[in-house]
């Protein structure tokens, strides 16, 4: 067997479009006004952008500011490290990235932990400022 094939699985291989394409298939995706809305009903956003980005640009009012690399433990609402808002599996999170592609993938791990109600912004946090929406700065 080549090493290819047992490091990567054969043709179990996708690249990152298909991957992503296979990530959002399996749920609903929110533009900006949607977020907006889902947040006003007790959607929580959660705020994934790196410290710079969130320096340069500003936030968004209410959004709960979690880096990456902790998403999963801070809200899972079964984890010792949870945040105090990662309060039941079936909490609407609304994952905010810069653009809407890291946040996809985020989106799907949380499903996988089984917060079936996840998603995230569609253009992420540049849509929701190109729409106008409300940014501290």
């Amino acid at each position: 067997m080549s090493d290819e094939v047992r490091h990567n699985g054969g043709d179990d291989r996708v690249g990152i479009d298909e991957l992503l394409e296979r990530v959002r298939a399996g749920y609903e995706r929110l533009g900006p006004q949607e977020a907006k809305a889902a947040a006003e009903e007790g959607a929580l956003l959660v705020d994934i952008r790196y410290a710079e980005l969130r320096a340069r640009d500003g936030l968004i009012p209410g959004a709960l500011v979690v880096e990456r690399n902790e998403l999963e433990w801070r809200l899972d609402p079964q984890g010792s490290h949870r945040a105090a808002e990662a309060v039941s599996h079936g909490l609407q999170v609304v994952v905010i990235c810069n653009e809407g592609y890291a946040s996809s993938l985020a989106a799907e791990s949380l499903h996988r932990l089984g917060l079936y109600r996840a998603t995230d912004l569609i253009g992420g946090f540049q849509a929701w400022r190109a729409a106008g929406l409300p940014v501290e700065v």
